[in-house]
């Protein structure tokens, strides 16, 4: 089983906020003692930390649940509970985060250290000694801490390298990785041999340096699903610069300007920007009898189907093999890297905009429904936060809870919607009844 995973779908749940404290100091001439419990602390954070040292998503294979400590509970003397450690959760440079619900990009981690909070903890709950007024100087209230933010991940891991080797299986892509790099990618006389990608460092005569990565073999129709393609294809959207791998022999018997029509249609059916990546024909096999002839007619094919005033892509006859006409590719391949900026994967649209915790008028607050049974359910994501701070242990709590849902609307919408006296409400598993 190849130990090389590129997707994974994971569960996170930053820490709960700690549950404020309702407590009350002995002083003399001070009402009840005076309210002294403390806050509760905050919740741990879900964090991802990109670790250069990784190379796959495997870690999260085995392991798809990460859960934060929650906040302590306030305690006595007004001293506030310690917050959580956040949840460091470390992952391989080049993994996307979306939000396996709406599909939207969260971050796309590709520096070594950079850090992204996926899930935030909640908030400490604050305690009685938050509410004390002079009309109600000893409150027994306080507030439960605020539940973690839980949500269900997708990552995607796109290696990192400048320049991608694509062609068809058998082409020479890996032998070529193996004798321009120290990499050992699996070498071998059939079809994909190469089930993974493999990576490898190039360094020129004249001193640069630059990342490669050899895929696995491309057919027709790999970008519908055909073959492997459809599941390293994305590895390729990182790249500055691509290698077209042409088996220039036809030592299988398939046309080499055929085959480099495939492959460029399987790149732009996958992601039409992958068309804007410049690309350096690579014609292999040179050693093999009728190579020659074959690329003088690959030539002419080519300038055939560029207008006279368009630039052909350069052409560079090699042998993997025998290591001839290496020398000139990798400069001209450092030199287009020198003037290729880095393309962006993702636009403004897929990505997920920034949470704005201000108030938005058009958002409704709640929401009312009713059950088969006949009670009526009321739920929103304001009112939910609300229902999950409050006390349902302390009756001053209770009471407030009443009085923020009467402010909020909700008794007014409910008679509105035809709620009668008696009535029974529903939220989330706790029931009252409405009283008009």
């Amino acid at each position: 089983m190849s130990m090389f995973l590129d997707t994974a779908k994971i569960k996170v749940k930053a820490g709960n906020g700690g549950d404020g404290m309702v407590a009350f100091r002995r002083e003399k001439y001070v009402p009840n003692g005076g309210p002294w419990g403390g806050d509760g602390g905050r919740g741990g954070n879900v964090v991802f930390v990109v670790d250069e040292g990784l190379r796959t998503l495997m870690d999260f294979r085995y392991n798809r649940h990460f859960k934060a400590q929650s906040g302590e509970k306030g305690m006595t003397k007004g001293m506030h509970g310690r917050g959580a450690e956040d949840l460091i959760v470390r992952v391989p440079q080049g993994t996307t985060v979306r939000d396996a619900e709406t599909g939207k990009v969260l971050t796309d981690l590709i520096e070594n250290g950079q850090e992204f909070i996926v899930a935030h903890g909640g908030r400490g709950g604050r305690g009685n000694i938050r509410f004390a007024t002079p009309k109600n100087p000893a409150p027994e209230i306080s507030e439960n801490g605020e539940p973690g933010q839980e949500r269900e991940l997708q990552l995607e891991l796109k290696i990192l390298a400048d320049v991608g080797l694509v062609g068809f299986p058998s082409v020479g892509k890996s032998t070529l990785l193996s004798v321009i790099t120290s990499a050992k990618p699996k070498i071998g006389a059939y079809h994909f041999t190469t089930i993974v990608p493999n990576l490898g460092m190039v360094r020129t005569q004249s001193g640069e340096s630059f990342a490669v990565a050899d895929l696995p073999g491309l057919i027709e129709g790999a970008s519908q699903g055909v073959g492997l393609g459809t599941q390293f294809l994305r590895h390729i959207e990182r790249t500055r610069v691509i290698l077209h791998i042409i088996d220039m022999s036809a030592s299988e018997g398939r046309d080499p300007y055929e085959d480099y029509l495939a492959i460029n249609k399987e790149l732009e059916s996958y992601n039409l920007r992958l068309m804007e990546r410049p690309q350096i024909i690579v014609a292999n096999k040179m050693d093999m009898p009728e190579s020659q002839e074959n690329l003088e007619e690959f030539k002419k094919k080519l300038a055939a189907n560029y207008d006279e005033f368009e630039e052909l892509p350069p052409i560079f006859p090699i042998s993997g093999l025998t290591k001839q006409g290496l020398a000139p590719l990798l400069d001209a391949t450092a030199e287009l890297l020198d003037k290729t900026p880095e393309f962006l994967l993702y636009d403004e649209s897929e990505m997920e905009e920034e949470v704005y915790y201000g108030f938005d008028e058009e958002e409704k607050p709640f929401e009312i429904g009713r059950d088969d049974d006949a009670t009526w359910v009321l739920s929103g994501e304001k009112l939910m936060k609300l229902f999950n701070m409050t006390n349902f242990d302390r009756d001053e709590s209770v009471m407030k809870f009443a009085r923020q849902l009467r402010g909020m609307g909700v008794d007014e919408a409910l008679r509105a919607r035809g709620a009668k006296d008696g009535d029974l409400v529903r939220i989330g598993k706790f029931e009252f009844e409405f009283v008009d």
